[in-house]
């Protein structure tokens, strides 16, 4: 059986790691170097890094601190914000990046993910959605959450699979920040053949259980806050995940610190 993943979500502004409530009212958290570090030393199985104002103030994504964090850890990295051409790709890869996420650049140029896919490989390419309720279904949104498409969420990330994205990230604008649960219903509304990572509303431990027993076919569970702020410590979360019999990757026998 496949194991599942923990994924610590770093969302970085002007080089500092922060978090909101539903994409909005950004509080600084830690520099994201240390953070990184920390999470990769605690046994998070992947790390993602998104530079979230890069596509709204339309520029490219700051590569000093992404190269920093790279050198740093010992695990998967995927890496988001910005990210418009191929040429993105190749500059983002070469600082360290193990995947790409796109989003509104995908949104902007759909033919980006498949020419991402043939040239990287689709295990390299990351569809990242943020989804919210609208009109009765579920609505994609762009630039950080801040622009309404007027896309079909579902079918919208069944037709980037189809172009060639190896991974979905689900960010349910809903759930974001509120900490009562992943958005089960949502992430149950998708059915795609490639992994899904579930995204928005971590509160607790169980949390995370539920999610895996609720959604069979999601196969990893990122979070940001509550790691951030050490409500929930990543070795903890797993030893509480294989007691409730979801399987797991285990963690590094190291001395745990406090996050932040």
């Amino acid at each position: 059986m496949l194991t599942k993943r923990i994924i610590p979500c770093l969302d970085v502004r002007n080089g500092r790691v922060v978090k909101g409530v539903n994409f909005e009212g950004l509080q600084d958290v830690s520099d994201p170097v240390e953070l990184a570090a920390f999470y990769s030393d605690s046994g998070a199985d992947e790390l993602v890094f998104y530079d979230i104002t890069a596509s709204f103030e339309e520029r490219k994504l700051f590569t000093d601190c992404l190269r920093t964090v790279a050198s740093k850890i010992f695990i998967p990295l995927t890496v988001g914000g910005g990210i418009n051409t191929i040429e993105d790709f190749d500059r983002v890869l070469k600082c360290g990046a193990d995947k790409v996420s796109v989003n509104s650049g995908a949104i902007r140029d759909p033919g980006l993910i498949s020419a991402a896919a043939k040239k990287y490989g689709s295990q390299c390419v990351v569809l990242s959605a943020d989804v919210k309720r609208a009109e009765g279904g579920f609505r994609v949104f762009s630039h950080g959450g801040r622009v309404d498409t007027g896309l079909d969420a579902l079918e919208w990330i069944r037709k980037g699979v189809a172009l060639g994205a190896g991974e979905v990230v689900l960010n349910s604008i809903d759930t974001d920040g509120v900490k009562n649960g992943f958005d089960i219903e949502m992430l149950n509304a998708l059915d795609v053949e490639v992994p899904v990572v579930a995204s928005g509303g971590a509160g607790c431990m169980e949390d995370f259980v539920e999610l895996f027993r609720a959604c069979p076919g999601v196969d990893a569970g990122l979070a940001a806050s509550i790691f951030h702020f050490g409500e929930v410590a990543i070795p903890e979360l797993k030893k509480r995940l294989v007691d409730a019999g979801v399987p797991m990757r285990p963690v590094p026998s190291r001395k745990q610190e406090t996050a932040i």
